[in-house]
């Protein structure tokens, strides 16, 4: 069945009021510029990201945001000669902060996921940019809707229970990291790295033609060298499972069976 989910950046006052109105989920895609390997392009993060935010728009109403292809990317697998952009953790933070604040001022406020397929290891810096960001926001709105000490005050001492899901502060703004949600997949082929097996899989399907395997003769970079065991399946397997899922959580976050 097809959505009335749109892409912000060609969309209209109309649509963005409908989206309030319905509380839809914000999906914003967030990348790097960062080295991968001679087979995998710059912008892998940000790709894989998008395809997993297109699947789930394709599933469910949602307003797809622009892609953020800046982020903190780091020097840890290839220093600024190999073309990675890092922006300072500090510097990404300040930025997703003015995003999601103006999304806060527009009446955007809830159902905010920010997805992110750079890193799978919890807590890295850019995940952890994004979710300071989210929290430092989450108060200040709080404190500028409420007052302060809002949450001291008698009539909140039911404060968690009284709140749905949707409704809980702490659930407004969240991270998402790409494909860490698909048991089935990983039971079936295993985990994912960098430029990897595992992650050429997920781009190729996303964006098929992207992996230039001819190319891996090229470099010896030892975490790209099983790259060749690349497959549509595997990635479609992960991709599949991934949007299914997700929909599922964020379906339950707004109360929709």
């Amino acid at each position: 069945m097809a959505t009335r989910s749109f892409d912000m950046a060609f969309s209209y006052p109309k649509e963005m009021e409908i989206a309030k109105a319905e509380r839809w989920p914000i999906l914003i895609p967030v990348g790097t510029m960062e080295y991968h390997s001679t087979i995998c392009p710059y912008g892998c993060d940000a790709l894989v990201a998008q395809g997993l935010v297109k699947d789930i728009a394709a599933r469910m109403d949602c307003v797809v945001m622009p892609t953020i292809w800046y982020g903190v990317a780091s020097y840890a697998v290839g220093g600024p000669e190999t073309g990675t952009i890092q922006v300072d953790c500090d510097t990404f933070e300040q930025y997703v902060y003015c995003i999601l604040k103006s999304l806060f001022l527009a009446g955007f406020n809830r159902n905010i996921y920010m997805v992110i397929a750079h890193q799978t290891e919890d807590y890295n810096p850019m995940q952890l940019a994004c979710m300071k960001a989210a929290r430092k926001l989450v108060f200040e709105y709080l404190d500028t809707t409420k007052g302060y000490g809002w949450w001291g005050k008698n009539e909140n001492k039911e404060f968690y229970q009284q709140m749905s899901a949707e409704d809980n502060p702490w659930n407004w703004v969240k991270t998402i990291r790409a494909h860490t949600n698909a048991p089935e997949a990983h039971k079936k082929h295993g985990g994912g790295g960098h430029a990897d097996a595992g992650e050429c899989s997920v781009l190729e399907y996303y964006c098929p033609g992207t992996i230039k395997l001819e190319r891996l003769r090229e470099t010896d970079d030892w975490f790209a060298q099983d790259a060749y065991k690349m497959s549509v399946e595997r990635g479609r397997d992960f991709a599949v499972e991934s949007a299914d899922n997700f929909v599922k959580e964020m379906k339950a976050q707004k109360g929709i069976l």
